[in-house]
């Protein structure tokens, strides 16, 4: 008998999937009650009482009581070093029409290396998520002993409603807007949400204008995510995927489970999702449901991620996955 499991990404859809806040209630009913002092420092710097962001310092503090944390040492790593926002116009194909986009990114810590973190272009990209994600960015960091910082970025806005001209010059403008505030063995970006690849290249382009023509071939790793072609790294575009698999596979074998007799779903179907279900099939697991945020689709006796992208290539999501397909039966 098949036993299910669930992969999730954020690779496609809402950026909640990415990291699972804390729990609220857990927070409060559980563990050691933090210092007054302690508390009203972090809280009172970070200047926000709810929001996601509230999650993590409840998570920073609970864990810096647990370890005994001196606490000007809490001081420091329960606030965010830099956060810089930015305005900048860019012309659209219509009419050569301007828009303003508003672009974020937090520094949260560079004790260990250069600050770390990627891009994401989400409508709901926002301040308060953006210095959560650059925390959790420091605190992946250290727990996995890469010597890497903090950080997180992003520009507010849908990029599916824009050309491929447009999000060129949105990006390109955007890392003239960040100016010095990015930069190798600085700050380096990376993919994340409705990002990828190609958005990496336009970015290392743009910065790399920016200095000294003899200075350009040590500075592409301003970024990393970018194509093989332009300095990237082989296997780079199915790591985060391959991550999931190995927790899963870890997982399993903790509770005496073959990989190839169980059954999974995935929610979010972009770079992260999909490379896991691909993973995850070729080692014995089956398919049996895809969600986005256009939609999902379901066949119990098994789906094929290979048709499934193929389709996505053609289409946005699983919003018009039919019967049409052998191995796509069913919509929710």
């Amino acid at each position: 008998m098949s036993t299910p499991i669930a992969a999730t990404s954020a690779a496609t859809g809402s950026s909640k999937h990415e990291f699972a806040p804390h729990d609220e209630k857990h927070a409060d009913e559980s563990g050691p009650v933090v210092p007054a002092a302690a508390t009203t420092s972090v809280a009172a710097s970070a200047g926000h009482s709810d929001g996601v962001y509230s999650n993590v310092v409840k998570q920073f503090n609970r864990a810096a009581d647990l370890i005994g944390l001196d606490l000007n040492v809490r001081k420091i790593l329960g606030n965010t070093k830099n956060e810089i926002v930015v305005n900048f116009p860019v012309k659209m194909d219509q009419d050569e029409h301007i828009e303003i986009f508003t672009g974020y990114r937090v520094q949260h810590n560079d004790a260990l290396g250069p600050f770390k973190g990627g891009l994401r272009f989400h409508p709901e990209v926002n301040i308060d998520e953006v210095r959560a994600l650059a925390t959790w960015m420091t605190w992946k960091g250290a727990i996995a002993g890469i010597p890497f910082g903090g950080a997180k970025g992003g520009i507010q806005m849908d990029p599916a409603k824009y050309s491929r001209a447009e999000l060129e010059r949105i990006t390109r403008r955007f890392v003239y807007a960040l100016g010095e505030n990015i930069g190798p063995e600085y700050d380096i970006p990376a993919p994340d949400v409705n990002t990828n690849a190609q958005i990496m290249a336009w970015f290392m382009d743009t910065y790399l204008s920016t200095v000294s023509p003899h200075e350009r071939q040590n500075s592409i790793h301003v970024v990393t995510g970018k194509p093989i072609e332009s300095g990237g790294s082989v296997g780079r575009d199915k790591a985060t995927g391959q991550g999931v698999v190995y927790c899963i596979q870890c997982w399993a074998e903790d509770r005496g489970l073959d990989i190839k007799n169980l059954t999974f779903m995935v929610q979010g179907f972009g770079n992260v999702g999909s490379w896991t279900a691909r993973i995850l099939c070729e080692l014995g697991a089956k398919l049996v449901a895809v969600e986005d945020v256009t939609g999902g689709v379901r066949n119990m006796d098994g789906l094929d991620p290979s048709d499934i992208l193929r389709h996505m290539a053609g289409h946005r999501g699983c919003e018009v996955i039919t019967r049409a397909s052998s191995s796509i039966t069913s919509c929710f």
